[in-house]
């Protein structure tokens, strides 16, 4: 070698080879990263967070269900609260009505969506189909679509699960609307629902934030009792799904949207309420469809 220190042709790296090397080298790291993710199983044993530790199950025999786990959490701060697990027994004989509560906490596009089956004497049974978090951890859309959590049917009581986003979350807007759903339909989904919370006792899946979550794990009950919901955006955008149902009538119609929606907020009527033995009823009284 010269004293100018320069490299002989022969021994440099040829640019093509190198670019070569490189995409082989991106492609392994990447089919490790994908394989790890891929072969990641769904679980029941992890160390849940209470509001997920137990999954709620249902045994039916002939016109009785019986539903095991109900939640029914006393909540007095995010931190400060009373775990309550329920078995609780209801008629379908009895079930009367379907309604549909939207939840907004930031975005108006985005929402938490949940129903609430009306078994009249019975009572009301809230579902909620959430993503199961770990103890500790944080709920993350963008890790919700890497397999970061399972999917989890929390069935519970409106004094929890509605109570919990209007005293204890106060910067969430709650919104009730009573759904035009007829007893078969609504007996269906219900069944439905008892049969996909059953299955995941014993087949975990995994929640995703844009294909299984709280609307579209909805919609597919809503599909399986054979009731038109054709896809658009707003099956994704989430928070426009009051305007979906409006437009296909299966909401209060005698009134324009927008009012529908103004009245349909119920977060006054629930501070009030707070954790009356009615307060199921008293966030519903005086509100259109009802």
């Amino acid at each position: 070698m010269t004293g100018s220190e320069t490299t002989p042709d022969a021994i440099k790296p040829h640019p093509r080879r190198t670019r070569t090397w490189l995409g082989l080298t991106l492609l392994v790291a990447a089919a490790i990263v994908g394989g790890g993710w891929l072969g990641r199983t769904p679980r029941t044993d992890r160390d849940w967070d209470p509001e997920g530790a137990e999954l709620a199950w249902g045994e039916v025999a002939g016109d009785v269900v019986t539903v095991h786990n109900v939640r029914n959490f006393t909540w007095r701060s995010p931190t400060d609260v009373t775990p309550r697990w329920e078995t609780r027994t209801y008629r379908l004989s009895q079930l009367r009505h379907l309604d549909f509560i939207m939840t907004y906490w930031g975005s108006p596009h985005v929402c938490h969506t949940m129903v609430t089956f009306d078994f009249g004497p019975d009572g009301r049974l809230c579902a909620s189909i959430e993503a199961r978090r770990e103890v500790g951890e944080e709920y993350s859309a963008l890790r919700g679509m890497f397999r970061g959590y399972e999917l989890i049917y929390v069935l519970g009581d409106e004094r929890d699960l509605v109570r919990l986003r209007t005293r204890i979350r106060p910067h969430n807007d709650v919104h009730l609307f009573r759904l035009k759903a007829t007893p078969e339909v609504t007996r269906t989904m219900f069944l439905d629902y008892i049969d996909t919370a059953n299955g995941l006792r014993s087949r975990p899946a995994w929640y995703h934030s844009l294909l299984t979550n709280c609307s579209t794990s909805i919609r597919h009950h809503v599909r399986r009792a054979h009731i038109a919901d054709p896809w658009d955006w707003r099956v994704l955008a989430n928070g426009h799904a009051d305007e979906r149902l409006y437009e296909f009538g299966y909401v209060e119609r005698d009134l324009p949207l927008p009012e529908l929606k103004r009245r349909s907020h119920i977060n006054e009527a629930a501070l009030a309420a707070d954790q009356a033995p009615d307060f199921s009823d008293r966030i519903r009284a005086g509100r259109p469809g009802f």
